[in-house]
């Protein structure tokens, strides 16, 4: 008989089952808790400030007056028709990068209908602009998954790609619609007439945006969950080998998917053109479509929790800006405490995904 020890790993990480959602949100808050803390630590080391007086202003950054609140609200509409859009892709596994190049085609194609059309009437210009919106962004999904359907080419890098082709082809354009020219930039489109913008509900000019992505929301939830539509992206997401074995035609799953994230982040180009600036430049986008991703996963592709998420993304932003307008603080400081929280969120899917065990030496006996 020999005895000897079986040494486990000091640290072993395992897949979590099922966590109730109490305990899961439980730790979700335990986590935001810490951030805070050690925000407020960072905080009184580096700034020498009342970490209470900071938080204040980054509250006020959001909520501080009625017009802080609209612009809250607006910027979270943006994010998340974005996310939306990029949520279908990243469910079926496409990792569509180009929700970014496609926001600025479906911007172009909305501003060339302001500037082309100006003499129709508003209500028809709109109505052609957010057909043109959609059928550009849509244009521009389709080509890199025709490409990944049919040989498989790599989608991250092809949609990377198409980003900086937007941003070039609008910069083009630019040059023909500059106002006044030579100033390299398009101005307000429309100004006197106001030709094409979305017009104000009860007074507010952001509500039509807030009221069609809160649509669009339930529209999306109930596509995923609930259409064969949703559960085909979802069966292609766990395994394409499956999903030819029960008889879905990938190709053509794959193909329809990226075509409405596509469309749908033309259509958020209609609105930051139409509805928001009024203008556009290179700069439409503002990086929303890589801040999308970051919301799609937290939320877990689940549409619902989505509005929560870009919510958070937007109060962290629009906080950071207004510590360091109120404390005249570097941006990096602000940008750090932003960073710390999101690292603190982030983190907290861990512990909710996976589970950390302590092993122990054990005598076996053979």
């Amino acid at each position: 008989m020999n005895k000897h020890n079986h040494h486990e790993p000091l640290i072993r990480i395992s897949k979590n089952d099922a966590m109730p959602w109490q305990k899961a949100w439980a730790i979700r808050g335990a986590c935001i808790l810490a951030a805070f803390i050690v925000c407020a630590v960072v905080i009184v080391f580096v700034t020498n400030l009342n970490p209470l007086q900071v938080f204040a202003s980054m509250f006020e950054g959001s909520f501080g007056s009625e017009r802080k609140i609209w612009i809250a609200l607006q910027n979270t509409a943006i994010l998340l028709c974005i996310s939306l859009a990029v949520t279908p892709a990243f469910k079926m596994r496409f990792w569509n990068l180009g929700a970014e190049g496609q926001v600025l085609m479906g911007a172009l194609a909305t501003a060339a209908c302001m500037i082309n059309l100006s003499d129709l009437p508003s209500t028809a210009i709109i109505a052609i602009s957010i057909g043109a919106s959609l059928v550009s962004g849509l244009i521009w999904g389709v080509i890199p998954s025709l490409f990944k359907a049919k040989w498989n080419t790599n989608e991250s890098l092809f949609t990377l790609m198409m980003n900086y082709v937007a941003i070039q082809l609008i910069a083009y354009f630019i040059t023909f619609w500059e106002n006044p020219k030579g100033s390299n930039t398009v101005g307000i489109i429309n100004f006197n007439s106001e030709a094409g913008w979305i017009p104000a509900i009860f007074n507010q000019k952001y509500l039509f945006n807030i009221l069609a992505v809160f649509i669009l929301t339930f529209i999306m939830y109930v596509y995923l969950k609930h259409s064969k539509h949703g559960y085909e992206i979802s069966v292609v997401g766990e395994s394409e080998n499956t999903a030819r074995y029960i008889g879905i035609n990938v190709k053509k799953t794959i193909i329809r998917t990226v075509a409405i994230s596509g469309a749908l982040c033309g259509f958020a180009g209609f609105l930051l053109v139409a509805g928001t600036g009024h203008t556009i430049s290179t700069d439409t986008a503002g990086g929303q479509g890589f801040t999308a991703i970051m919301v799609s996963w937290l939320a877990k592709f689940n549409p619902i929790i989505m509005i929560f998420t870009s919510f958070l993304l937007v109060f962290l932003e629009r906080g950071a800006g207004e510590i360091a307008t109120a404390f005249r603080l570097n941006e990096s400081v602000s940008e750090i405490l932003s960073g710390i929280i999101l690292f603190f969120i982030i983190g907290s899917e861990f512990f909710i995904n996976y589970k950390v065990s302590i092993g122990k030496s054990k005598k076996e006996v053979n």
